[in-house]
């Protein structure tokens, strides 16, 4: 604020008081002129009111200018200068490598845009042919690699038939293990049954009564023939038991680390059974030279000797007497049997946990008498008392029967049936329905004999595809796979046809509906036969509750 006096008449002033506004915008400069003679400048004053604003009509404008071009002339140079000479008078230019250039024939632009046209076409044309040569090729070349496979497959399952022929020829012809002499005495009553059935067809009278005597001969010596190969086989099996005990004596204990390395560490009984097993195997050793066998015994000694009972002192006894034998220039064949002694009384000695600690988990008699009397049963059959693990106990049994000594017995003497086939069956579904690791129970519940029920009188030793009937390359399956494997829930195929079961999501769009019945059959009479067993009727209610759960979940859903 201040003050102004301004004049009100010819003689008066009036003082007013001036408010001054400071903008708040920048006032635009409106030119102005300079004094010529005294250089002062003034300038344009513009009016000082603020200027009044435009009412806000809700609404976004903006400012657009009008952009004008700017054109300008400039002359330039060009880099090469050139110039055209023409005849004239007094001058001569030759015309020979002049060229005459004429006008062509003008179309229209119809006429282009058709040459454009069948210009894309001749381009498309060429294309798919390169396309179409390049589709044959990469088809051919599929075909060639696809036959290649399938010769390939043709040759590997020739050649592991050819094998598994010869693995079965040299399992006969050497036999070793229980399995071995089932499959000799399955041949063996199957070459009987040819026999007899050809006799009975050919001869009659006296001269049939004399072939099936001789035939009767005959398997008299294939049977004492078989009894001699068992023996042997029972010492070497007995041989190489006894190694595989002493050599878990022996293992190191192991764990796994959080990086998944396997860490190992020796014990004082780990160690102690190391030292036994080497001796052990020192002793058992044959035709050794004098020096080497008396150091050996020499180490026994000193390793018995640690423990004072009847059957350490009775080992250095007889180890003395070898000594001494062997000083006296005895032949080796007259002291097998006295080797022979020491290697059964040095077994003993392993097996007592108080020479041996490592032994105690792994003796089939446990050292402790009250443990006998349980789990312990009675077999009518060779009347002996035997733990539970020695009877094999069918789902659908309600006793005990008999043990697994007198059922092998009995099934060469009779039936002469091969399980083998079924183990392997049986044995490569457990491992199958481990790899789940769904908490599978109920094939670990069924045993040999049920699996043989299955194959034979429900599936027909057949697969249900292919009809394929070498139980080598059969297998069991789970029929859903989204469900535990159940006689109820199961399919028996070959080993290419599970793989690709396994891999359905949809078994009703993957399969026929007569076919999807034919199997429902099936698990219609397994479950007829299993209902029996009390262990499975727990599991057949619930796979039945399962059932009609899903049967009203699908009608709920498609009303």
């Amino acid at each position: 604020y201040f003050g102004t006096s301004i004049l009100t008449d010819l003689d008066s002033f009036q003082e007013v008081v001036v408010k001054i506004e400071r903008p708040t915008y920048n006032k635009p400069f409106l030119g102005g002129f300079r004094n010529m003679l005294t250089g002062v400048e003034f300038h344009n004053a513009g009016s000082q009111t603020k200027p009044k604003r435009r009412p806000d009509k809700g609404i976004q404008l903006f400012c657009k200018e009008t952009q004008t071009i700017v054109t300008k002339n400039k002359l330039q140079q060009s880099r090469n200068t050139t110039s055209t000479q023409m005849t004239k008078i007094g001058l001569y230019v030759s015309n020979m490598t002049d060229k005459l250039i004429s006008p062509g024939k003008y179309f229209t632009a119809e006429e282009y845009h058709k040459r454009r046209l069948e210009a894309v076409v001749v381009l498309q044309k060429y294309f798919r042919r390169w396309y179409a040569k390049r589709l044959v090729q990469k088809l051919t070349e599929q075909k060639r690699l696809r036959l290649a496979w399938e010769a390939q497959e043709e040759l590997w399952k020739k050649t592991e038939r050819e094998e598994k022929i010869r693995r079965e020829y040299e399992r006969k012809l050497n036999p070793k293990t229980k399995e071995d002499f089932e499959l000799l005495y399955h041949d063996l009553a199957l070459w009987m049954q040819e026999e007899t059935e050809r006799i009975n067809q050919t001869l009659t009278g006296a001269e049939r009564k004399t072939a099936l005597c001789a035939l009767l001969e005959e398997e008299t010596e294939l049977i004492a023939c078989f009894g001699m190969h068992k023996l042997n086989a029972n010492v070497e099996n007995q041989q190489k038991a006894i190694l595989h005990l002493l050599g878990k004596c022996a293992q190191p204990r192991r764990w796994k680390a959080y990086d998944g390395k396997i860490t190992e560490m020796d014990t004082q009984n780990t160690l102690r059974g190391k030292e036994l097993l080497e001796i052990y195997r020192s002793i058992c050793t044959k035709d050794i030279p004098k020096d080497e066998r008396t150091a050996v015994l020499l180490t026994l000694k000193c390793t018995v000797k640690e423990h004072e009972c009847k059957l350490t002192q009775e080992i250095v006894a007889l180890i003395d007497r070898e000594v001494d034998l062997m000083s006296r220039e005895v032949k080796e064949s007259n002291l097998e049997g006295l080797r022979q002694r020491i290697c059964t009384l040095f077994l003993q000695y392993v097996k007592i946990p108080e020479f041996n600690p490592e032994v105690a988990g792994l003796l089939k008699v446990p050292q402790d008498p009250y443990k006998l009397y349980k789990n312990i049963y009675f077999c009518h059959s060779c009347e002996n008392y035997l733990p539970s693990s020695e009877f094999p106990i069918p789902a659908n049994s309600r006793t005990i029967g008999r043990c697994r000594s007198c059922y092998q017995l009995d099934n060469e003497a009779r039936r002469r049936e091969a399980y083998f086939k079924y183990r392997l069956i049986l044995e490569n579904l457990r491992k199958a329905e481990a790899d789940y690791q769904d908490d599978a129970k109920i094939v670990f519940l069924v045993q040999l004999p049920d699996m043989q029920y299955m194959i034979e009188n429900i599936w027909n030793c057949q697969s249900v595809l292919s009809a394929c009937s070498d139980l080598y390359d059969l297998v069991m399956v789970r029929w859903d796979k989204q469900h535990e494997w159940s006689p109820w829930n199961t399919i028996l195929l070959t080993k290419e046809e599970a793989d690709a079961h396994l891999k359905l999501c949809n078994l009703q769009k993957a399969y026929e509906a007569t076919f999807i019945d034919r199997i429902k059959q099936k698990h219609i009479r397994a479950k007829n036969y299993f209902a029996e067993i009390p262990v499975m009727s727990s599991f057949l209610h619930r796979s039945n509750n399962q059932a009609n759960a899903n049967y009203y979940k699908k009608h709920s859903s498609l009303k």
